[in-house]
Order: C-alpha cells, then structure tokens, then sequence
C-alpha cells in the first residue's frame, strides 16, 4: 500500500483509500502524520471549516483550554520549539492559531476534506473494505475506518417545553456563531454550570446588563490560576519540556505531575491540611489528580477534601443563600467524582448586583417563553439564552455516524443496552475500524494530546504489523471485549465515581445506559495494557 494506490476520481465515482480518519483534532491530525509517513493513502474527513477538532466549533465567550499550555501540545521538540502560547491556560483563538502551525508545519490540510461530515459507513465483509458516505455526496473506500471524534462532539440539547418559541438569539456553546456575539448590554441567561457555562458566566457578567445563571449542580470548580507568560518564562519552562514530556507518559492523567505517594488517611490533620493548601496555590488540576492518592477511593480523605474546597469557597462569596447554593455545607456528590472546571472569578461574579443564581432543583424550568424562562418560582426575561448543557458525551460522537458492521446492525445498536469495545479502541461485529479516546480509553481522565500521541502510536504499529504480514483484517473477539468490559466497570467500582451522576456515566442523556464511558485505571496503566495484547500478537483480536 502507498501513496499512489488513492485513485481519486470525479463525479460520483468511488475513491479508494488504505485509511479514512474522521476528525481533524488532535488525534485525526496525529495519525494522518504518522500514517501518511508510513505510505499509507489517508484523507481526514471534517466537519469543521478548519482543523483543530472540538477547537473548530469552541469560540464561545471565554472559552480556553483547561490543561497548561505547555501540556496541550504535541511532544515532538521541532514543533514545539517554534511555538509558544501568551498564557499559561490558551484561549481558543490561541489554541487555533495552533493548529494552524501544526497544518503549515506539517502540510496536512491537502489530505483533508473540510466542512465534509461522514454520514454512513458499511463494512463490505467480502473485500474486507469500508464504504464511508458522506455529507458533500462522496463515495469513499478504505481498508481501515479510524474515528477521531473526540469526547464531546455531539451537544445535548435538552428537550425544554417552548425552546424554539425563544425569540431572542439562542445558541449551544458547542455550535457558537463563528462571527461572535456581542453580549453587552444584554439580558444573558446561561443554562448549566459544567465547564463552558463558567466561562460564558465568567464573560457575561462583566459586560451584560444582568447576568442569569441556571443551576441544577453546583460545580466544584478550581482555581485555574491563569497567567500571561513573557519570552523569558517561556524560555525557562522549554528548558524543562523534555523532561515533562517524558514524564506525561507515565501519569495518571497524561500531565506531568501525578498523585501523591501518600493518602490523606495516613497523615497528620496539619500535614493534610497543609498539603491541601498547596496543592490549591498550584491550582488547576492539582487540587484533583495531583493530590493524596485515596481522595477518590477513600469517603473520609474524599470528605476531607471537599470541605476544605467548601470553605475556600464559600470565603470568596458574600450572600450566604448563594453561597449554600455554589458550596453546600453538605456535598451534593463525592468531590471530583464529577468533572471539575477551572474558574478564574466565577464565585465572586455572583457578589455583582447584575447577576442572578436560580437553582433548578428547588425551581425547575416550566418552559421557554418567547421573552425568557419560566421557572416555578417566576419569569426571566432574556435577550440572549445559553445551552450550556453539554455533551452526548464519549459514545455520542460515534453513534450519531450510522456505522454498520458484519451483523447487519450499527454501532449505535450493538451499544444500546451497554458498550463494549475491546482496549476502548474497538468493538466486534466491526473489522478493521478503530477509534481514539473513545468508550472504555482513558478519554476523560487524561489529557488529549498525550492521549493521541500514544493511543495513536498504538494503532500505527497495528496497522504496520498488518502490512507487514499481508493481512487485511483483524476484528476484536466478543470474549476480548467481555473482558474488557468487566475490568472497565471493576475499576469503577473501586472508587467513587459511581455515586455521582456525571457523563462519566452517560447520565446526563435521557435513556442513556447508566455505566462507566472511561478506564479509571489511569493512561499509563491503560497503555501498558494495550502494549501487552500487542506483544502477545495482539491479544483479544482475530486477525485474517
């Protein structure tokens, strides 16, 4: 197979291919690198007009990454020498004009097709191909169907009585206007507290005329300690890249810094409590994944914790109604169970006379009128609504494709009371398709660069050791992902993830099977487990 096996055809004739991706984020952009050097025929199919991923369709006010710059980025030193972020956390214009060095850098963007959405894909059992049907009316074959949709490609729009009645501007943080919207002066309402309705929050009560927050959880948000980084900083934290990098590999979280070697069970109260005041001035994750190693086992270490965020919190809030509303005395849930988010002012906006809180528990949306919200407590008049209401998250973007494999089903079938994948890279019943920070992978718990770079180097050696041996098949057993299955969810039970309703557990979608999406285990545990079944000839998967 090589580069000049693509037979790219016009009209409505087919184009062959040995790899189709779909996703021009991180890991779409990594593999078409990596693959294409291998001689591989590859073409990424976008939905987006540019690359960058979820970093495409992310341009909503505030909207930045919540990983350290110098952590969200390739780790290869002739791209990272040339680059530098002005902030320690990048906003998403930063973060595109990444990615617009890394396609100039690498030449990516003749070997991908914008503003193309795949919207089937079948799998011809006797030519061992793959048809891909798309968007723009294209035919595409490929040996190999390779999914880099990401974790939050698909937005959840809650089915709200009255929603299209809105008559003012309405939009999903996900599918933001690309020109913008001006939010001064305006009656904003944001629905939801996870990561993006913070940063919506964060921006709209500095310039609008009042502000609506609409809660249901509280978020146990931490402080991101945001900064600008001058030349000579820069230069100072690139001495230390190599370093890092190597080091992200073998973390918990793909960062470059991990648990504590001690729990917080085992230690004195001033040692504890000294040790949560530090991680706290570090801020961003560290207060999470960078702490005692049993604070999300253990329900006293865990407790701890929380109480110690409550009243770092509750400190920089003045109302103490609102401040039971953002920092229960009692925990709604176990402290880091669900997705914290970095915040920078999110508490204090809430001390400002232009700012509301409704807490949908104790007043729940009735409808969406055409001038506002009606809660059970009263009306809200608005100019502007924001759906910060997430993600179908981890499987969503998946099974939104209508992805059809040898029994005649699609993936979102076969996943419809539980999924299985095998390494949460594959699944059986769908030959040689592959999919990266998926269900079952690591997804939510590490970071997306590394993740990409070493889920992706996997699926490059698979994909070479075929080759190698002139096969053109390889499918993952049904015991395989049974097995895989099982430790997924035993994992999961050894914490306290379960007693929280996150997307973690695809809670947050109405009918959604309630299980674990994510490995808990951690990416380098993952990762060694995946290097394992590739050293036993690729265990758990039947080659032809």
């Amino acid at each position: 197979m090589n580069t000049t096996a693509a037979k790219r055809t016009h009209n409505a004739e087919t184009e062959n291919l040995d790899v189709i991706i779909v996703g021009a984020g991180f890991a779409g952009l990594y593999l078409l690198d990596r693959l294409r050097g291998m001689g591989l025929s590859v073409q990424v199919f976008e939905a987006g007009d540019g690359p960058g991923g979820v970093w495409y369709w992310n341009c909503y006010p505030g909207a930045r990454v919540d990983s350290p710059g110098p952590m969200y980025q390739f780790s290869r030193d002739d791209l990272w020498r040339d680059w530098k972020f002005s902030e320690l956390y990048p906003s998403w214009q930063e973060i595109r004009a990444y990615f617009r060095y890394l396609d100039e850098k690498l030449d990516l963007s003749r070997d991908i097709r914008f503003n193309t959405r795949v919207n089937e894909a079948q799998f011809d059992s006797a030519r061992n191909l793959w048809t891909v049907r798309s968007s723009d009316g294209s035919v595409t074959r490929a040996r190999y169907f390779v999914l880099c949709t990401g974790l939050g490609s698909k937005p959840y729009i809650p089915d709200l009585p009255g929603l299209g009645d809105f008559a003012g501007e309405r939009h999903h943080t996900a599918l933001w206007p690309q020109q913008g919207l001006d939010l001064a002066g305006k009656r904003v309402g944001v629905i939801g507290t996870g990561a993006s309705g913070v940063q919506v929050a964060q921006e709209a009560a500095a310039v609008a005329a009042h502000l609506t927050v609409f809660q249901r959880t509280p978020n146990l948000a931490l402080p991101m300690r945001q900064r600008t980084l001058d030349d000579d900083t820069i230069r100072r934290m690139k001495e230390d890249y190599p370093r890092a990098y190597q080091k992200r590999t073998t973390t918990f979280g793909g960062f470059d810094y991990e648990f504590l070697e001690k729990s917080a069970a085992e230690v004195s109260d001033a040692e504890r409590e000294a040790t949560f005041e530090r991680v706290w001035e570090i801020g961003g994750f560290a207060p999470w994944v960078g702490s005692f190693n049993d604070l999300l086992a253990d329900e006293v270490s865990n407790r701890a914790a929380y109480d110690f965020w409550r009243d770092k919190t509750r400190a920089r809030i003045n109302d103490p109604a609102i401040a039971e509303m953002l920092a229960p005395a009692e925990p709604l849930h176990p402290y880091g169970a669900k997705r914290p988010s970095l915040e920078q002012n999110f508490f204090e906006i809430f001390n400002q006379r232009n700012v509301s809180l409704v807490d949908l528990r104790k007043s729940p949306i009735e409808r969406v009128t055409p001038s506002g919200i009606k809660t059970a407590a009263g009306e809200h008049d608005l100019d502007i609504l924001v759906l910060a209401t997430g993600f179908d998250a981890v499987t969503g973007g998946l099974t939104s494709i209508d992805i059809r494999g040898t029994q005649g089903e699609t993936l979102r079938e076969k996943w419809s009371k539980g999924v299985h994948t095998h390494l949460g890279m594959a699944s059986a019943g769908f030959p040689n398709l592959l999919f990266v920070y998926g269900p079952h992978s690591p997804n939510a718990f590490a970071n997306g660069p590394t993740c990409a770079e070493l889920q992706g180097d996997w699926i490059v050696q698979l994909l070479d050791h075929l080759r190698q041996r002139d096969f053109t098949r390889f499918e993952a057993t049904v015991p395989a992902e049974e097995d895989w299955r099982a430790q997924v969810h035993a994992i999961a039970d050894t914490t306290l993830f379960p007693r929280a309703d996150s997307w973690y557990f695809g809670a947050n979608i109405p009918g959604k099977p309630r299980e674990m999406l994510s490995f808990a285990g951690g990416l380098s545990t993952y990762v060694a487990k995946c290097n394992e079944s590739a050293e036993r000839g690729y265990e758990g998967f039947a080659i032809s």
